[in-house]
């Protein structure tokens, strides 16, 4: 039997290292960051730049600054300037100003000994190995939180004053600091504080929209032409939305998503691909969560698992579910109960996460109820009900 051949097209433009060549809904922030440097640019020895980049996990901070650090490089050569971009992972560092500047030390370096100096040595050195190498450089490093939680005050203003006690020498050492959550700021001396709170860019909380936008450009790197509905993007953005606009958490799910595709040898990424992928990395629920649920909340959720198993849609009408659970109330051999009553039952099963509600205005109908059942695949939703129910 041949197997079919996969959805994807490179599945790399899906890895966590990839850098597109363009960042949708961040374009500005990449135009203020190449503007705080211009300067850097422009005349290189005689300025050097502190800039902090802060923003929920997913906001983008990490690709921004590897895409800036491509843009200045080259902007950099055109101009002849001698410059290096370095991205540092403080937290893979251990919130160590000691490794921090050894990982610097070691991209001019690699022999350089790991052992046998103190940090202020090797700041120390690392200054004459880019005066020796006549070089500036612009260190990003991620997750800086984890430097200052971990050494204080003391590093990190001994690392953005570095420069002051080099009088009349080229300014060769600027620093983009990358935050989770800017307050960690606060847990510094006021001096120190200074230093960090000049060039501030806030990345907003990525929208639904937002995402879809994000979420469209990588499937068309990565995947094959129709592998992948418009309903299945929105899906995976609405889900990353819930994980508050977290944009790495839908590239990843939408990868895993294609390799349930390529198991189940399917041509298309289906919805219920993307069920089986976010409850593989969130657990969707517990069987517990299931059987608290009143008889008639089961025979509600059947139906509509059972309406989005069948169809390719991301979410059904609450008429649609209305009539599903009837007929499932059908098959139980119990009477249906009133439509206020089943208001009731979908508002229980979205305060516990089941599913999802929305209201939607399209339509010549107005305005309607749409379900969503985002983290549990429908097929695995029929079958652990029909258990309990049974039982029931």
């Amino acid at each position: 039997m041949l197997q079919r051949q996969s959805v994807f097209k490179d599945e790399t433009k899906l890895d966590i290292n990839y850098v597109p060549s363009r960042l949708p809904h961040r374009e500005t922030e990449l135009r203020l960051l190449l503007e705080f440097f211009s300067f850097v640019l422009q005349s290189p020895r005689k300025m050097a730049q502190r800039v902090v980049i802060t923003g929920n996990v997913g906001a983008g901070k990490t690709v921004l600054s590897q895409r800036f650090g491509v843009e200045v490089i080259h902007d950099a050569s055109k101009r002849g300037v001698n410059l290096r971009y370095v991205h540092i992972n403080c937290r893979e560092c251990r919130g160590s100003l000691f490794l921090i500047l050894l990982h610097l030390i070691l991209v001019f370096h690699p022999n350089f000994p790991r052992r046998g100096y103190s940090a202020e040595e090797l700041l120390d050195i690392l200054l004459k190995v880019l005066d020796e190498e006549d070089t500036h450089v612009i260190a990003t490093l991620d997750e800086f939180d984890s430097l200052v939680e971990n050494e204080g005050s003391d590093a990190v203003y001994k690392l953005t004053r570095a420069q002051e006690t080099r009088q009349n020498k080229p300014q060769r050492l600027s620093l983009v600091c990358i935050f989770r959550n800017l307050k960690t700021v606060e847990q510094l001396d006021p001096s120190t504080q200074s230093t960090l709170q000049s060039n501030i860019v806030n990345l907003e909380t990525y929208s639904k929209q937002q995402l879809t936008d994000i979420l469209s450009d990588r499937t068309s790197l990565a995947f094959k032409p129709s592998t992948v509905p418009e309903n299945t993007v929105s899906l995976v953005a609405e889900l990353a939305s819930s994980e508050d606009g977290n944009a790495r958490f839908g590239i990843e799910l939408l990868w895993r998503a294609g390799k349930y595709a390529d198991a189940e040898d399917s041509a298309v990424v289906t919805l219920e691909c993307v069920r089986k992928a976010v409850s593989s990395i969130i657990p969707g629920m517990r069987r517990a969560d299931l059987a608290s649920l009143s008889f008639h909340e089961k025979l509600l959720l059947l139906g509509t698992a059972r309406l989005l198993k069948e169809g390719h849609k991301a979410s059904v009408s609450l008429v649609e579910a209305e009539q599903a659970y009837e007929i499932a109330c059908e098959e139980f051999a119990v009477k249906p109960n009133s439509h206020t009553q089943l208001w009731k039952y979908l508002h229980t099963l979205s305060r516990s996460g089941i599913v999802n509600t929305e209201v939607s205005t399209t339509g010549l109908r107005g305005r309607s109820t749409l379900i969503h059942l985002p983290r549990i695949p429908a097929r695995e939703l029929e079958k652990e009900l029909n258990m309990l129910l049974e039982k029931g």
